[in-house]
């Protein structure tokens, strides 16, 4: 059966429980049901069909959802575009990929007919209501479903191919993680443009036939008056996204009462961050994983919140982590290497590009990149991006350990340590800093903090203080960008 079919049965076992809450109005199962069908045959009329791809360039919707299980039941792929890319961006992430139809929010509108000539062969279709109607099942369990191009830091962008069976399996494991019931209130913020968004929490609450209260975009005052108003359940708020609630006159008056746990990952999570957020109370869990991993590779469930903080916790319930060495060796608890995962979760490979996905995906393991080891009782603790560690004289230097010296400092609000080149060395450590509002340092006086706490070859031989650092939409911040622009500076 294609995922459609997890509405149908939920409009008919709980025809007037609600599926979506949107800008004040409600969405049933039922009603969801019915616009699906009656997208799926929109799209059918439209001619697209098994194989074929269909984009979307707007913020959160309903509309999202509906057209990702019209395009489940007709064996098609969504490819949500993130809407924060200017137009000549979008243009090359469209011509990789060529959809039969783009749909666009009113507000995109011209933004969308402004690419259209690079997509001559597709159409444009402002955002409407879908007709009624029905139309035969295309889609399975193999079909390609959702197509989710990476931010492209390292290059051009890559369509990631996630299948029905992918998104399926990534439900599962989300609700063993959240103990996910049809009782819950989801709230989405993340956009859904990205796979945290769309998959961590928000269409494995469908498939358990919770409640999601969706927001277009993150704005941390409606995020807190919604948990309060629609007393919700579960959340998945990246660090960006909890820093800025923390910084609310009204955080710690909130009642937050109603929610069970917080999800968070995207970046590596300090153990003094998760215990900054529970200090109201509420679990914070990390979630670990990628766009290829759907993206629940890995994670830390309630109960060990606090007694795990700091790690991305055990394997997913359907899924298989390990840690290796440059020859692929699997590497024992405690020793440092490349993070493997493999599962039904994960991505089939890459969109047109034959040669990134023998790259990636070995045998069955995708090749993460990213740089962790396992705890003797099985935990996993991220340490780095693999493409981010810098090597100094021959020493491996991952830019998390160094930053967590920084962010231990109350004068600094953000940090960010790469790589320079260096012609004795090899690299030298540089620290981007951010300082909080009304405070002062010296580089001289950053770099004492790191007497005594960590080996000297760690040590930054500069200190840049910034204004911000650059982050992505998910709140990552950009090590590219910040490495760009402090050579640039030299």
């Amino acid at each position: 059966m294609d995922l459609s079919h997890w509405i149908e049965r939920h409009a008919r076992f709980a025809p007037g429980a609600v599926a979506i809450r949107f800008e004040g109005a409600d969405m049933t199962y039922a009603e969801l049901a019915r616009r699906i069908q009656g997208a799926a045959a929109v799209l059918a009329e439209r001619g697209v069909g098994r194989g074929d791809a269909i984009a979307w360039l707007g913020m959160n919707h309903p509309a999202v959802l509906v057209l990702l299980f019209a395009c489940a039941r007709l064996g098609a792929m969504l490819a949500p575009l993130n809407w924060r890319l200017a137009p000549p961006e979008h243009a090359r992430v469209l011509a990789d990929c060529p959809p039969r139809v783009l749909f666009a929010e009113p507000a995109f509108a011209d933004h969308a007919r402004s690419i259209e000539g690079a997509i001559a062969a597709t159409e444009i279709s402002v955002l409407e209501k879908t007709a009624a109607g029905s139309v035969a099942q295309g889609g399975d369990e193999d079909s390609p479903l959702l197509l989710c191009y990476t931010s492209g830091s390292t290059g051009a962008p890559k369509g990631v191919v996630l299948t029905q069976r992918a998104l399926f399996w990534n439900a599962v494991n989300s609700t063993h993680m959240h103990d996910l019931t049809s009782t819950d209130r989801v709230l989405t913020t993340l956009p859904m443009f990205h796979v945290g968004g769309m998959n961590i929490q928000t269409t494995p609450a469908l498939h358990a036939g919770a409640s999601v209260t969706l927001h277009a975009k993150f704005d941390p005052a409606a995020t807190l008056e919604a948990i309060e108003r629609e007393r919700i359940t579960l959340a998945v708020l990246v660090p960006a996204q909890l820093d800025a609630l923390m910084q609310l006159p009204r955080w710690q008056s909130a009642d937050l009462s109603s929610l069970r746990m917080i999800t968070t990952g995207s970046t590596i999570v300090s153990e003094r961050f998760v215990r900054k957020v529970a200090e109201r109370g509420v679990p914070v869990i990390q979630v670990y994983g990628s766009t290829e991993t759907c993206p629940i590779a890995s994670y830390v469930r309630a109960g060990d919140a606090l007694r795990k903080a700091g790690s991305a916790g055990n394997p997913a319930l359907h899924c298989e982590l390990k840690v290796v060495d440059e020859g692929g060796a699997e590497l024992p608890p405690g020793s440092d290497g490349e993070i493997l995962v493999r599962g039904p979760n994960v991505a089939t490979g890459y969109w047109n590009a034959r040669a990134e996905t023998a790259q990636t995906f070995v045998n069955g393991w995708y090749r993460s990149g990213d740089v962790g080891h396992f705890d003797d009782a099985g935990h996993l603790y991220v340490v780095s991006r693999k493409k981010d560690v810098i090597i100094s004289g021959g020493e491996n230097i991952y830019p998390a350990e160094v930053e967590s010296v920084l962010l231990d400092c109350p004068a600094i609000e953000d940090a960010c340590v790469i790589g320079r080149p260096e012609e004795r060395w090899g690299e030298a450590v540089v620290a981007a800093v951010v300082l909080k509002p009304g405070r002062r340092m010296t580089e001289a006086e950053a770099m004492a903090l790191f007497q005594g706490r960590i080996a000297r070859y760690k040590h930054p031989r500069e200190v840049r203080f910034l204004e911000r650092l650059p982050r992505s939409a998910l709140g990552k911040v950009q090590r590219e960008a910040v490495r760009a622009a402090i050579l640039e500076d030299r």
